[in-house]
């Protein structure tokens, strides 16, 4: 019998620690499949953070570092720097890079350090219990808001993915979804690019993915892909900002 679907090199044949219908599960398995399909499984180094994924170093087949909270781009620059033919990604959540680790992914992104970070933006601190994150969307209740995000105490959610695109260091810089299967697909696509200009040492990227967290959420799987179809798509628009082929300068208006 032919095998038409099976589990990627770039990941381990374990059980995963995810709540029902988390879409870590399947942006792990991108990055596996990505891994793999370059051909850099045995070259490649991640960077675990502190949150949802903070036991990411359990399921990638490849050697892991656990980082302090926000510092994975540092960890990463250090072993870059120290090995130039190893492949480094951080795979990190919005609370670990938006908010403790701003600084750490701004001047890496800044100083075109070449490495590649997969950010988890799933509006919402999950690992902690749902506190509100710096990507919470305006009115949307967490613990730390019961009431909703109110914007004139809070501000509006940080939109990492233009922040990054903003600099005038060349970069890859793309955010996709993985509430559909089309959406899956395309954010694939961009993942494994991602890897493809680190292999070439072209430059520094990031790909911001748009995921759900049901339990935090408080809605059923289901609902909570529809939830950020409606909700979080219209603020985060989805789309590739920013090519190194684009050369110096801020990313492009619009998304293609």
């Amino acid at each position: 019998m032919d095998i038409v679907f099976s589990r990627p090199d770039g990941l381990v044949d374990v059980p995963t620690h995810y709540c029902p219908g988390c879409t870590h599960g399947i942006i792990h398995r991108l990055v596996g499949e990505s891994l793999a399909e370059e051909g850099l499984v045995g070259r490649a180094v991640g960077v675990a953070p502190v949150g949802c994924a903070v036991l990411a170093y359990n399921y990638f087949n490849c050697d892991m570092f656990q980082a302090a909270h926000g510092r994975a781009p540092a960890v990463a620059t250090g072993a870059k720097r120290a090995r130039p033919e190893l492949i480094l990604f951080t795979y990190q959540g919005d609370g670990d890079l938006a908010s403790i680790g701003m600084a750490e992914i701004v001047h890496s992104a800044n100083r075109g350090e070449k490495i590649t970070v997969i950010f988890v933006n799933n509006a919402i601190y999950g690992m902690t219990g749902g506190q509100m994150a710096p990507t919470t969307m305006p009115g949307q209740r967490t613990t730390t808001t019961p009431g909703g995000r109110d914007v004139n105490l809070c501000g509006y959610p940080v939109r990492v993915a233009e922040l990054v695109a903003s600099l005038t260091t060349p970069a890859f810089v793309a955010r996709m979804a993985v509430h559909t299967p089309a959406r899956v697909i395309q954010a694939k696509r961009a993942v494994r690019q991602a890897f493809a200009y680190q292999k070439a040492g072209t430059c520094f990227g990031l790909v911001e993915l748009l995921s759900t967290c049901p339990t935090n959420w408080g809605l059923s799987p289901l609902e909570a892909c529809a939830w950020l179809e409606q909700n979080m798509v219209p603020y985060y628009p989805i789309g590739v900002l920013k090519r190194p082929e684009d050369g110096p300068g801020p990313g492009k208006r619009g998304y293609d």
